[in-house]
């Protein structure tokens, strides 16, 4: 089957790649001696906190600006639902000047203007029908900031249904071989399976990837947030029991747990959220088609399909359960069992 949206992928990727870059440079500079030292314009100022007592860096903001530049010049009717934007640069100077001249450094004729504006191009709002992309420049900003996982996640939304999505992970390293950072880019269409590319060369040449073929859920490995805030630990692990499962979880920031299960690194990805929290549509939507497009499935703890028709937020849904698809029911069971 012909390829629909090969135009879109080949922007995406170019796009993610380009702003990993940045966000590596800002990254590294971030845990660089002379910033952990001084707290300087590299150091702990590039770190803000937003009203939600989230943290925010350069690196959000600039993944942002370049990201949808590629997608402005490109699909210039196509909305953006982005998860940040300009107005708290708009009231710091000094992340400003740390934002632009990121920039910058990929897009040397950017202005201040141009990246306030690129910037802002990702507040729109998701809508039921037409087209929109849902980007979070950096997903796990807790994990960046520690020098850990992170993801840049971008994802194309078609009448309510993710057709494709991109997936960065600079940082990625194999379960198997933590200390072997490689990096990667991974990209899924409706109907064409998944592909991973290394993240950082300009044209590379794309590998499949399929989820585990593992079918004991007791031979699983899951993974889960590190963050127990995100995702209640005690109740994952009165799933995991109740399945059998024995192996340590594998606790990763961002969506590079979705990545895990998509290439096999683990069988089940559980977010299981406390109080009511209701997910954003960013969150999800790019990892959501990387898992199904290998071969795995992923619905929200009631056994439900994830529906992106309904706005910025998952509001029909509650948490996540993805799985390499071989024994998603019991999963889902075992998830209720526990009354989560």
């Amino acid at each position: 089957m012909p390829s629909s949206y090969q135009h879109e992928r080949d922007v995406a990727l170019k796009a993610v790649r380009r702003a990993g870059r940045l966000c590596q440079a800002v990254q590294e500079a971030l845990h660089a001696p002379s910033a952990t030292a001084t707290g300087g314009p590299e150091g702990d100022g590039a770190v803000r906190e937003k009203d939600d007592r989230s943290p925010v860096t350069v690196a959000d903001f600039g993944s942002q600006a370049l990201i949808c530049r590629a997608l402005t010049e490109a699909f210039p009717e196509d909305p953006v639902v982005g998860e940040e934007d300009a107005a708290l640069l708009r009231d710091d100077a000094d992340v400003r000047d740390q934002v632009v001249r990121g920039v910058q450094a990929e897009l040397e004729d950017a202005s201040e203007d141009d990246v306030l504006a690129w910037i802002d191009r990702g507040n729109a709002e998701a809508r039921p029908e037409g087209r929109y992309w849902t980007l979070d420049p950096i997903d796990g900003t807790k994990g960046f900031v520690r020098g850990d996982q992170y993801a840049l996640a971008l994802a194309l939304v078609v009448e309510g249904e993710v057709q494709m999505g991109v997936l960065g992970l600079p940082n990625f390293a194999p379960v198997e071989h933590a200390e072997q950072v490689t990096g990667l880019l991974l990209a899924a269409e409706r109907g064409q399976g998944t592909a991973s590319y290394a993240a950082y060369e300009d044209d590379p040449a794309p590998a499949a990837v399929t989820a585990s073929p593992v079918s004991d859920p007791s031979e699983a490995r899951f993974c889960e947030s590190v963050e127990s805030a995100h995702s209640s630990h005690a109740a994952a692990q009165e799933v995991a029991s109740a399945l059998g499962i024995t192996r340590e979880p594998l606790r990763v920031d961002s969506q590079a747990k979705y990545a895990m299960v998509a290439r096999g690194d683990a069988e089940i990805y559980l977010r299981l959220p406390r109080g009511g929290y209701v997910e954003n549509i960013w969150d999800h939507a790019a990892g959501m088609i990387l898992v199904e497009e290998a071969g795995g499935t992923v619905t929200d703890l009631d056994g439900r399909a994830l529906d992106f028709s309904q706005g910025a937020k998952l509001v029909e849904n509650r948490g996540i359960v993805a799985t390499n698809g071989r024994f998603h029911e019991q999963v889902v069971e075992a998830v209720q069992a526990a009354g989560v």
